[in-house]
C-alpha cells in the first residue's frame, strides 16, 4: 500500500497561500475603501457644466460618433454596467441624475465599454467570446475541485483545476478591457471639455480606485489557483514516492 505524507498536500499549499493572502487581502480592503471613499468624496463636487451621468455618457458615445447606444437607468449603488446584449448603458440613481464629477466619471467609463464594442476592441470581443464557458466554469469549478479533494481523485482535481482556470483567465481578460475604457472615458472627458483640468483629477482618482478592485479580484483567484496547483503537485509528488 503506498505511502502518503501527513496533510495529502496541504501543509505546504496552505502555508504558501497563507503568506501570500495578507497582502491581497490588504490590496482588496484597500481597494474597496478606496472607491467608496473617492466616489462618496466626489458625488459631493458638482461639475461646472453641470452634466449629468446620462448627459455625459451621452457626450462621450456622440465624439466617437455612436448614435445606437440606449442609456437606462438602474437600482442600487455602483451597479453602472453596460450590456453588450441590449446595447445599452445602465446608469444607477446616483449616476443616472447626478451632476456630479463622480458620476460624470462612472458613466463616461461605460460610456466608454460601449465604443469598445463599436469599434471591435479584441480584448473585450475576447471576454464577450468565453463569457459562457466563464459561467459554466464558475459553477462547476469549486464542486468539482472539492470531489477531488475529498476522493483523492488526480483527475477530477485536475478537471477542476482547468474550470477554476477559466475562470482566472477571463479576469486576466477584464483587467485591459477595464482600463481601455477607462482611458477612453478619461480621454474624451479631457479632449471634448467636458469636465475641467481640476475636475479630472477627480474622475482619474475615481476610475483608477475602481481598476484597482479588478487587479486584487485577478490576484485572488491566482492565489487560490496557485493553491490548488501546489496541491495537485504535492499529490502527484506523494504518489510517487510511495510507489518506491
Amino acid at each position: 500500500m503506498p505511502y502518503y505524507s501527513y496533510g495529502y498536500g496541504y501543509d505546504s499549499a496552505n502555508l504558501i497561500y497563507l503568506i501570500l493572502l495578507v497582502p491581497v487581502l490588504l490590496l482588496s480592503l484597500y481597494a474597496q475603501a478606496a472607491v467608496s471613499g473617492n466616489f462618496s468624496r466626489y458625488s459631493k463636487v458638482t461639475n461646472r457644466r453641470g452634466l449629468t451621468g446620462a448627459q455625459a455618457a451621452a457626450s462621450v458615445l456622440r465624439a466617437h460618433g455612436i448614435t445606437d447606444v440606449g442609456i437606462a437607468r438602474c437600482s442600487g449603488k455602483l451597479t453602472d454596467h453596460y450590456d453588450p446584449r441590449s446595447n445599452t448603458i445602465f446608469l444607477s440613481d446616483s449616476v443616472y441624475d447626478a451632476a456630479t464629477v463622480a458620476a460624470v466619471g462612472v458613466a463616461a467609463h461605460e460610456a466608454g465599454h460601449a465604443v469598445q464594442y463599436a469599434v471591435g476592441y479584441g480584448p473585450v470581443r475576447l471576454r464577450s467570446a468565453i463569457v459562457k464557458t466563464t459561467q459554466f466554469s464558475s459553477q462547476a469549478s469549486f464542486i468539482i475541485l472539492m470531489l477531488g479533494l475529498v476522493l483523492y481523485s488526480q483527475p477530477i482535481l485536475l478537471l477542476g483545476i482547468v474550470l477554476f482556470g477559466v475562470v482566472a483567465f477571463f479576469q486576466l481578460v477584464t483587467l485591459p478591457v477595464e482600463f481601455n475604457a477607462s482611458h477612453r472615458a478619461l480621454e474624451t472627458l479631457e479632449g471634448e471639455h467636458i469636465l475641467e483640468d481640476e475636475e479630472m483629477a477627480g474622475a482619474r482618482k475615481v476610475l483608477r480606485a475602481a481598476a484597482l478592485t479588478y487587479v486584487a479580484a485577478l490576484l485572488s483567484s491566482l492565489l487560490q489557483l496557485l493553491r490548488y496547483v501546489l496541491i495537485f503537485l504535492n499529490r502527484s509528488g506523494n504518489r510517487r514516492g510511495g510507489r518506491r
